[in-house]
């Protein structure tokens, strides 16, 4: 609504506070005041005018006489025009009755309260129905977030009666002026009109908005202490003489600075209270920010309370930093997500805490206080997948997450599937001396029952990595130890042409490398990967037979969109020292399932022996090419793969079995749910024409 300068002058008037001067008195008229000293009633008049006192007192009070006041007498005046007196009201005129009849009792009004309808959603209260335009916000880009804000649209165009909907048309008003000012038009008005919509019965309400002038920023002030370096406020304060004076931009740059501050050493900062002064001839703003930026600060040492689960000192095994470094609230995020990843506490925090200390290069040392609510150390958890060649597989684990402490965890596992069933027994020690360090010793007892072997199992292994999790990302981790195996499997014997059963001891020494320059661990989308894996082994079967199994693995993710990742893989494989013949059918190598070339069956490509059942090989080749297309938290992946394993020791470029198919994704906050359909393209007697695959994480 606007108003004209002449009603704001009369508003003022008329809430001015008015001065009632009183009535002239003729200059001839002069009223004789009685002198300061001379009696008015003297004393034995007074006592005489007092009623006789009683002395009980619980007597009741006699009433007072009327007391007649002493005449005073007026000099004589001149005789003068009557006054009018202006406190005598005039009789009322017998031509008004209404003035004259006795009010009604009160009995008869109705003092029923009125029902509110202004919140019902009950359509048949609806008397009323409105359309709503709005005009001049849409220039702007302010449309959408007014329709998201506006009552008249909340109302859905129903309400009870007109004046709800000139209600809500009046609260639009205020909206529309408050969204112009927050894109810097100050000056900004906004009216609203209700107009009746012809032949219907319903009403129009329409919004109109004036932007008028865009303010900008005049000058920029900080009011802050020295800061290292002298240009940090500034520098992170990303405001420019000139930029409009929108509440996003300015709110946008606030944040920033409480942002980027305790990055760079100044874990205390705190912002006050701006002040943007207008002027209206010029349009622009004088901006003023009070910073208060405390100490520059470093690393100091760390200290814990609460029900604990680890001491101070395995605090600084996590940390990513040393003491005297600059402070940097990222590593102190980065020491808080290690600490949640242990597993270990139901609530942990780190905050920082002034020590009045002096650190390197005129900085305070900081103290990092961790706040521990050590969690249940136990816990269960289960798994299951699918693929073809593979059957359903079910595994079980219990966790004791800290029964060594720090973090020494004792697994208990339990494989239950359609080929394969297992129990095995684990200790871990996780960031043992180093953050992401791992320690495991495992023990184990397997049963597998595949089409290239069947075989019992026991092993006792050993191993120490260095991994990348989803909070650190490596480039470069490594892993190495011992295994010592003795298993019996059946193996065909093709000097006899049958398949028998033979004991074989085998002692490794896994040996793995990885250089990872992908962006995720889970799900990557650009960058890629190298991965070589080493393991010098010796069998022992009548004799012993020394020989290596080597693997290397490259993969590539180029995002083509920001829907679309191209992703590449290739895979070879050989085993040089020995006869496939004396190496046991488990150590071989085999093509062929989810992890493989998918559509044919798990471990499928490779040799065959008469009755069909794969041998495997001392040699193994692999592509897999794929198009991850990605819409919200679902994706669609068609893929292509092809390889073979081969019974020499070097692989070959012939004879690749080639599958394609189309995988579904649904991408959650621990990794996409895979769901791949697959057939083979050349398959060979005995291949399925379809092989499904269900499992958490991409292919590769």
């Amino acid at each position: 609504m606007t108003f004209s300068p002449g009603w704001l002058a009369l508003s003022a008037a008329l809430s001015a506070p008015q001065q009632v001067s009183p009535p002239a008195v003729p200059p001839a008229v002069q009223q004789t005041d009685p002198q300061p000293d001379e009696t008015i009633v003297s004393d034995p008049d007074f006592e005489k005018a007092l009623p006789p006192l009683s002395d009980d007192i619980n007597a009741p009070l006699e009433a007072m006489p009327a007391a007649t006041p002493p005449a005073r007498t007026l000099p004589d005046l001149p005789a003068q025009a009557p006054v009018a007196d202006t406190n005598t009201l005039a009789p009322l005129s017998a031509e008004e009755p209404e003035l004259t009849r006795a009010l009604p009792p009160l009995g008869t009004f109705d003092s029923t309260p009125p029902v509110n309808i202004a919140d019902t959603g009950d359509d048949k209260t609806v008397v009323i129905r409105y359309d709503t335009q709005v005009n001049g916000l849409d220039a702007l880009g302010l449309t959408g977030q007014f329709n998201g804000l506006s009552a008249l649209k909340d109302g859905g165009g129903k309400a009870a009666n007109a004046a709800m909907v000139s209600a809500r048309a009046r609260e639009d008003e205020a909206l529309a002026v408050r969204l112009l000012k927050s894109r810097g038009y100050y000056d900004g008005t906004a009216i609203s009109t209700i107009e009746s919509v012809p032949n219907s019965g319903n009403v129009k309400a329409i919004i109109s908005a004036t932007p008028g002038k865009l303010y900008s920023l005049g000058s920029i002030a900080i009011e802050a202490g020295p800061v290292v370096p002298a240009d940090l406020l500034t520098r992170e304060l990303p405001l420019r003489v000139g930029d409009p004076i929108e509440a996003d931009r300015i709110q946008g740059a606030e944040a920033n600075v409480s942002l980027k501050l305790p990055q760079q050493g100044y874990p205390f900062v705190t912002l006050g209270q701006r002040d943007i002064l207008l002027d209206e001839a010029t349009w622009t703003g004088a901006y003023t920010l009070p910073v208060d930026t405390g100490p520059r600060s470093s690393f100091g040492t760390y200290t814990t309370e609460g029900k604990l689960a680890f001491e101070a000192e395995h605090v600084g095994v996590l940390a990513r930093f040393k003491p005297g470094e600059l402070y940097d609230n990222r590593k102190v995020d980065d020491l808080r997500d290690a600490l949640v990843a242990t597993g270990l506490f139901s609530t942990v925090s780190v905050e920082p805490v002034r020590t009045g200390k002096p650190g390197p290069d005129g900085t305070e040392a900081v103290d990092l206080l961790v706040r521990q609510e050590a969690g249940p150390p136990r816990s269960v958890a289960a798994s299951a997948g699918y693929s073809t060649g593979q059957g359903f597989r079910l595994e079980g684990s219990f966790t004791h997450r800290d029964l060594w402490k720090p973090e020494g965890a004792l697994i208990l596992s339990a494989i239950a599937g359609t080929q394969e069933q297992g129990l095995g027994a684990t200790f871990r020690r996780s960031n043992a001396g180093k953050r992401d360090r791992t320690v495991t010793l495992t023990a184990s007892a397997n049963h597998s029952n595949y089409d290239a072997f069947n075989a019992f199992t026991g092993t006792l292994a050993g191993r120490i990595s260095y991994d990348s999790t989803p909070i650190w990302q490596k480039k470069l981790t490594y892993a190495y130890g011992f295994e010592l195996i003795g298993t019996n499997e059946s193996v065909y014997d093709f000097a006899r042409l049958e398949k028998r059963r033979a004991t074989y001891g085998i002692l490794a020494l896994p040996g793995q490398l990885q250089f990872d320059t992908s962006d995720n661990l889970l799900n990557p989308t650009k960058g890629y990967r190298l991965k070589l894996s080493l393991s010098p082994e010796t069998s022992v079967r009548g004799g012993v037979r020394p020989y290596a199994r080597i693997l290397i693995e490259g993969s590539i993710y180029q995002p083509v969109t920001d829907s679309i990742v191209l992703a590449g893989r290739l895979r070879a494989g050989t085993i040089p020292g020995i006869d496939r013949d004396d190496l046991a059918p488990s150590r071989r190598y085999y093509g062929g399932g989810g992890g493989s070339v998918r559509g044919y069956g798990y471990q499928r490509l490779g040799p065959f022996d008469p009755n069909g059942d794969p041998v495997g090989g001392r040699s193994l080749n692999e592509f897999s090419l794929e198009a991850r297309y990605r819409f919200g938290n679902y994706g669609i992946v068609p893929f292509i793969d092809g390889g073979n394993a081969y019974e020499g020791v070097m692989p070959k470029g012939s004879d690749l079995r080639y599958g394609a198919g189309i995988g579904g994704r649904f991408y959650t906050n621990f990794g996409p749910l895979r769901v791949d359909v697959a057939t083979p393209l050349n398959p060979r007697p005995g291949d399925g024409k379809v092989a499904l695959y269900i499992s958490i994480g991409q292919a590769f």
